[in-house]
């Protein structure tokens, strides 16, 4: 019975993400985009213009592992080829409106699609600053209003597409020149990527999911499963299957240890409650010691950031795999609230650290660019429906 519960509620929730689902992935001029196509999509595309599936192989290579977006710099393609192409495709890339550097060496951008709709990116460096993380969206806006996050302000516009999200990790190696994708072990700066943007990914399942396959793919970016961390702040249904089709990191927005905060701060607590939420984590594919549960935790002050409340945390994730992130709140224009004191935050994760769970203390970056983890949001609105003419 659970299960066909479950089951109507995920119909539930793919049916209300066509509703806000992405422009099509076209030019002005009527050409197809051929970034975001998965293999069979590009393999079925040169079928129709009469080509054998190699050359859906061949473009492919050149896409995401050159990183090509020119079909004159397709040297192994014949130029009669790139010139067919050329009249009928694009390798695009989203439009990049602002670019900021933070004093730390984190970079945000502001990536402008072609309808015009925004979204904000960011690369956060390592401490050393030899690799790091690149942090994606996969929605304009975002539908949780959750009271700490500056994206929550934000009403959702619409899903991205699945060209949208893969776009904004190759237009990050762009801006630091790390194509073509290494096949020697060799390290690049972008190399991880962690789907923590503006944005819910699982209500937008089916365009995250095509994204993160295409990246993981090993004739093309070739990133491991193991460097992708998917963020959700519990949307239950939809955790089983994206361990089970994907198997990526899972990283889970907790903030609380009771269902009376969690509900105030996070208001999808209200349709699944923690004790729901722990038991998708327990049951998350391949969670062990080594690939264990990511738990964000967000530090206000005299909110959630008591030592009874990291003793309680320490109860409810007792005999799972997992680490806990302390988040020191990122303020941002309007905030209700403050963060945390460096006593309240040491004596918190002092507490779930002697419980033998890693519980590392997250350095701030970026907060300067408005790039830090909360900060994120952009000026893109939902367009009224327009009227009919009179």
């Amino acid at each position: 019975m659970n299960e066909i519960l479950n089951q109507a509620e995920r119909d539930r929730i793919l049916a209300k993400a066509a509703i806000f689902a992405p422009p099509p992935m076209q030019t002005a001029d009527g050409r197809r985009d051929l970034v975001g196509l998965s293999r069979e999509e590009l393999t079925a595309e040169m079928a129709a213009i009469g080509e054998k599936p190699f050359r859906a192989k061949q473009i492919w290579h050149w896409i995401y592992h050159q990183g090509e977006t020119d079909f004159a710099k397709m040297t192994t393609i014949a130029k009669p080829m790139q010139a067919k192409l050329a009249e009928r495709f694009v390798v695009d890339r989203p439009n990049v409106a602002l670019e900021q550097t933070s004093a730390d060496a984190t970079r945000k951008w502001v990536f402008r699609f072609r309808d015009g709709q925004q979204v904000e990116t960011v690369y956060i460096p390592s401490m050393d600053e030899e690799r790091g993380a690149v942090c994606i969206s996969t929605q304009v806006g975002c539908t949780l209003s959750c009271k700490f996050c500056h994206t929550g302000t934000q009403k959702l516009v619409r899903n991205l597409g699945a060209a949208e999200i893969v776009g904004q990790f190759m237009a990050g190696r762009d801006s630091y020149g790390e194509w073509p994708s290494p096949t020697d072990g060799a390290a690049r700066h972008l190399s991880n990527i962690v789907v923590m943007g503006m944005g819910e990914p699982l209500y937008n399942y089916e365009n995250t999911a095509k994204a993160l396959r295409i990246i993981m793919d090993n004739e093309g970016i070739g990133l491991s499963r193991r460097r992708i961390m998917l963020s959700t702040s519990g949307v239950v249904p939809m955790m089983d299957r994206c361990g089970q089709e994907l198997g990526v990191g899972l990283a889970v927005s907790l903030h609380a240890v009771t269902n009376e905060l969690r509900d105030e701060i996070v208001p999808l607590n209200r349709k699944y409650p923690i004790e729901e939420l722990l038991a998708a984590c327990r049951r998350y594919p391949g969670a062990s010691n080594a690939r264990r549960i990511t738990f964000e935790y967000v530090m206000l002050r005299g909110v959630n950031d008591s030592e009874a409340e990291a003793r309680e945390l320490v109860r409810l994730i007792r005999g799972m795999p997992a680490k806990v992130n302390l988040i020191p709140f990122n303020p941002w224009p309007g905030s209700p609230y403050q963060t945390s004191t460096s006593d309240a935050i040491r004596k918190f994760a002092a507490i779930v650290n002697d419980a033998g769970y890693s519980s590392p203390i997250r350095r701030p970056r970026g907060r300067d660019i408005l790039a830090a983890c909360g900060q994120l949001k952009t000026e893109s609105e939902r367009r009224r429906a327009e009227k009919p003419a009179a």
